[in-house]
């Protein structure tokens, strides 16, 4: 890491970036209390650079203080994750999260597998979830959405660099994602489902890589 005001956490699953964010800062308050020493505003800033979905687990990259206000570069970067997209189902959220609900009984073969995988590498155009935190005129889609609203989300040119198949047992799919930034994975278990004709969710979900920063650079904040 290039500096000691950024951590490299990973995030478990059923925790918020959001939660992740409060437990380093009661940390970070508790230290500076046992040196006998009232921290400043600027000392308890905590904020993240890409938000994980509570579901999901992986590289959380976490700015303390300053570094809060260079979040939009970390942004910016390259993201590699780990996913498994469960086939037959389809789920509100795009995840286990939503209901789910029997989409097809079709079980595709591998090679339709692979032909499918080839069809979403390069250059792609994807629509987010209607559960994210794109903003709609203004509002967080999910808040949108949970109130029951029609959430209208402009699709977007995203770039997965690569789709690697580690495993196939139906109705598991596991795969590994090198995609550009903005690319939604749970949108991509969604297309790849429509595309086999089949549904699909993303029932696993695990960040590995955000540009230069691994997994196993993560520091041991959360222990």
């Amino acid at each position: 890491m290039d500096s000691k005001d950024i951590l490299l956490v990973d995030k478990p699953a059923g925790w918020t970036s959001f939660d992740v964010c409060a437990k380093i800062r009661g940390k970070i308050r508790r230290d500076y209390i046992e040196k006998g020493e009232k921290p400043t505003k600027r000392q308890l800033r905590v904020g993240h650079a890409g938000t994980l979905d509570p579901f999901a687990t992986g590289l959380l990259i976490v700015l303390l203080g300053d570094e809060c206000k260079k979040a939009d570069d970390f942004l910016k970067q390259d993201k590699v994750y780990e996913a498994t997209f469960t086939l037959g189902t389809t789920s509100t959220t795009g995840d286990p999260e939503g209901d789910l609900v029997a989409a097809s009984e079709h079980q595709p073969g591998l090679d339709e597998i692979k032909s499918v995988l080839q069809q979403f590498t390069g250059k792609i155009t994807q629509t987010p979830p209607a559960y994210s935190a794109v903003k709609v005129n203004g509002q967080r889609a999910y808040r949108l959405a949970r109130d029951g609203k029609k959430v209208e989300i402009p699709s977007r040119e995203v770039t997965v660099y690569s789709i690697d198949l580690v495993s196939y047992d139906y109705p598991n799919l596991k795969l590994v994602a090198h995609v550009s930034s903005g690319t939604y994975i749970r949108s991509l278990a969604e297309d790849i489902g429509s595309a086999l004709g089949t549904g699909a969710y993303c029932s696993e979900l695990r960040r590995t890589a955000i540009g230069k920063w691994s997994i196993d650079q993560v520091s041991t904040w959360l222990q």
